[in-house]
């Protein structure tokens, strides 16, 4: 992915990664058939200039890296919202989007009338930014939805949540998407054991990379290369894990369920006889555990 190909991203914007997550989720209402992840505001939240764009030529964002980069985050936000409706099956109503970015669900939230809200947690500079971005494109903040700003630099996950209505006595649904890339391993442990301490039917989707020395020699040089552009644009990744250690300790924080999602079981899943070759690469997981 050369940096080139992002020129919809303009300098001085919170979230280089937001923005670019945002635009791969646009382009594949366009560029992908049949569509896996339907997102109606995907293109209007970037904006009438930035969608144009997008619209006029959607067809930069499908070289075989960005396109393998769209079906993961297609497929990652697709497992979650998934399990979010097993999880309101299960009477949870309580959905706490961790790091958010130009994340569209609350405000197309479709379970509103079975009570559930969603918190927005991010840091208060993008979600500045993104609160303009809804104003401009015309799109409403629904009652259920919250704004939860954490710096995790300063600031307390559990406080901020509580704050703003959070409550800690009762289930939550968490999605944890296209973030722990970019943390420390102490940092992504003391979140899940936030999450592992709350009651029963409370549950957590996140994507992680995998150990390269654990990948093949090509997914490897993918992942090398993925790591290196990130580093060279200010955000580099910070953590790799091996899927069977995590869930056990996930396992061990009191979670009673961990399942390691891996891309040949997505692909056949989401991705199984397509014409487009769009498909998840080997260094991709995906994490679903329940407390």
């Amino acid at each position: 992915m050369q940096p080139t190909q992002d020129n919809i991203i303009h300098a001085g914007e919170p979230s280089r990664s937001a923005l670019r997550v945002a635009a791969l989720r646009a382009a594949h209402q366009l560029l992908d058939d049949p569509v896996v992840f339907e997102d109606p505001l995907a293109l209007a939240i970037l904006g009438a200039d930035k969608a144009a764009k997008i619209r006029a030529d959607p067809q930069r964002f499908n070289d075989p890296l960005l396109r393998g980069l769209r079906a993961a985050l297609i497929v990652r936000s697709k497992v979650a919202e998934e399990e979010l409706a097993k999880a309101v099956r299960d009477g949870v109503q309580q959905y706490v989007v961790l790091g958010a970015g130009l994340d569209t669900f609350g405000c197309r939230n479709p379970y509103s009338g079975d009570g559930l809200r969603v918190f927005e947690v991010d840091h208060p500079s993008t979600q500045r930014w993104k609160r303009a971005m809804l104003e401009d494109a015309a799109i409403a903040q629904p009652e259920s939805m919250t704004f939860v700003g954490v710096d995790f630099e300063r600031d307390a996950l559990a406080d901020r949540l509580r704050e703003a209505g959070f409550r800690a006595d009762q289930p939550a649904f968490f999605s944890w998407l296209g973030v722990v890339f970019y943390l420390t391993r102490e940092a992504v442990f003391d979140t899940l054991k936030f999450v592992a301490a709350l009651p029963p039917r409370s549950a957590i989707v996140f994507d992680f990379r995998m150990e390269p020395s654990l990948l093949d020699r090509r997914t490897r040089a993918v992942d090398e290369y993925l790591a290196l552009h990130v580093a060279g644009q200010g955000e580099p990744w910070k953590s790799a894990f091996d899927p069977a250690s995590l869930c056990d300790t996930l396992l061990g924080m009191g979670f009673t369920e961990a399942r390691s999602l891996a891309s040949d079981e997505l692909n056949a899943r989401y991705l199984s006889q397509r014409k487009d070759k769009l498909a998840l690469g080997g260094a991709f997981r995906l994490m679903c555990a329940k407390v």
